[in-house]
């Protein structure tokens, strides 16, 4: 593997890499979105009207001495409802095609900029062995997490890589902007580079 370099990736992609501060929100804007896409707004508690328990009014309204009371299941007493607890909702966020395309430029661009992106040809193996992985990443820094982004899910690079805690794969037609910020390195395969131009082609203007 090598490191790509600016004029490198430059000549690879006809996108044009972002170098000032433009592109910032739409990055942030596009990482809030896939993280709030992820919850799963299940938590909730049960109110009032959905508690255990019958509507049989306690005691009497008068005569006993005691503070008025409708129900058992009153907010206020032990083992009744909650009051504007948590429901169950719908944490999704949509983002148009622009900005995640400006976000996935954003994010490439600033990981070339800090030399975590790295280069290598097609990646074949010939068993699906995390092994005969590791012996094709000779110079990765196995302390290092790290992401492959290859041309499509090819089963033995898949396969060898998935018992490894430290290594992901990720097609370049699927990979997003979040996924290019965990990693210590990026390392793109070859074939992967045309369809990653393909999705920034219209990245917008260099700046």
């Amino acid at each position: 593997m090598k490191v790509l370099t600016v004029e490198e990736v430059r000549q690879e992609l006809r996108a044009p890499l972002l170098t000032s501060g433009r592109g910032s929100q739409a990055l942030h804007d596009a990482i809030v979105a896939y993280r709030a896409n992820r919850r799963s707004g299940t938590r909730a508690t049960k109110t009032k009207g959905t508690v255990r328990g019958s509507g049989k009014k306690p005691w009497a309204q008068k005569g006993t001495g005691r503070a008025r009371a409708g129900y058992a299941s009153s907010p206020i007493w032990r083992g009744g409802g909650v009051v504007f607890g948590p429901q169950p909702r719908d944490f999704s966020k949509k983002l148009p095609k622009k900005v995640k395309r400006l976000a996935l430029l954003k994010a490439l661009s600033g990981r070339i900029a800090e030399g975590a992106v790295f280069f290598t040809e097609t990646i074949e193996l010939p068993q699906p062995k995390t092994k005969e992985l590791l012996k094709r990443l000779d110079s990765w820094d196995r302390k290092e997490t790290l992401l492959l982004v290859v041309e499509k899910r090819e089963s033995a690079v898949w396969l060898a890589a998935r018992n490894h805690p430290l290594i992901a794969v990720v097609s370049a037609t699927e990979v997003n902007a979040e996924d290019l910020l965990w990693p210590d390195r990026v390392v793109l395969e070859r074939p992967a580079l045309p369809i990653l131009d393909r999705r920034l082609d219209r990245g917008g203007k260099q700046s």
